[in-house]
């Protein structure tokens, strides 16, 4: 394997590395950026459908099939299929009319139902994350900076700041999990009722 082999990164992240999904982020989130930009025409809404990309690309890794083309080529697919589904959400709403769709009114309910409680978990999470850790991930993944830039920003060196991003990577990871585990427990004494 060669370093930063995508398909390997992809294989690690499945198996919830996240020093695996910090060198996949670093090899593409200029790519996943710069294709939602030209998709949204919007710096704001392109930062956000490249957030929603890497965060399906951390819980989803194994979605990808080399067989089926490139990892740009998968990350392409799925930075254009989060901006349609975009799209059509905003037109939901702002027509208030059910728009034509190739999924189910019922799964694309549930689609938004997942992604608004994914994204309030994580939400939640992050703010239980110590104040360094919080900046740090903060600052690369939502202010798109790399670790050096962090490092002078917040005057630590490297090696801190890329602890900082591990630790809480792994933080939320942990949280996430008590709460999905604790949903789980709670839907199975529900059916079991």
């Amino acid at each position: 394997m060669r370093i930063g082999d995508p398909e390997e990164l992809l294989r690690q992240i499945q198996s919830g590395d996240t020093a695996a999904f910090d060198k996949f982020y670093e090899q593409y989130v200029s790519f996943v950026y710069q294709t939602a930009l030209v998709l949204t025409k919007n710096k704001s809404e392109a930062e956000d459908l490249c957030h929603d990309v890497f965060v399906e690309v951390f819980y989803r890794a194994k979605s990808y099939d080399g067989r089926r083309g490139s990892v740009k080529a998968w990350l392409a697919v799925k930075t254009k299929s989060r901006f349609i589904d975009r799209k059509r959400r905003t037109k939901r709403i702002i027509f208030g009319a059910p728009q034509p769709e190739l999924s189910t009114p019922a799964t694309a309910l549930e689609d938004t139902i997942i992604t608004k409680l994914d994204r309030e978990m994580l939400k939640n999470a992050i703010s239980q994350l110590p104040q360094a850790q919080k900046y740090a991930l903060d600052r690369k993944y939502f202010g798109y900076l790399t670790q050096k830039e962090i490092a002078a920003e917040m005057d630590k060196p490297l090696g801190t700041i890329k602890s900082l991003i591990r630790y809480g990577l792994k933080n939320l990871k942990k949280q996430l999990t008590v709460v999905k585990e604790k949903e789980t427990q709670k839907d199975d004494h529900n059916h079991g009722s």
